[in-house]
């Protein structure tokens, strides 16, 4: 799984290290301890990234979801 996120210029460093552990579900606390800051500064991190705009995207490989066996032509219906 990869997970790019758009518009993050916009972000800070700490935001984006926010951003991209809740995106991944992990939970405010344990993000709290990985970067070991308070919760409630991970909520306001995390607040303040949503409201500058940024976009999450995960991206997961189609073989990974087991829906091409790779001998079909993608074209096909």
């Amino acid at each position: 799984m990869k997970i790019e996120i758009h518009n993050a210029q916009n972000l800070s460093f700490r935001e984006k290290q926010v951003v991209v552990l809740k995106e991944s579900g992990m939970s405010a606390s344990k993000i709290a301890k990985k970067l070991k800051i308070a919760e409630s500064t991970v909520a306001t991190l995390y607040n303040r990234a949503r409201g500058k705009g940024y976009e999450a995207v995960i991206v997961i490989p189609g073989d990974v979801l087991a829906l091409y066996d790779g001998d079909e032509d993608e074209d096909e219906s």
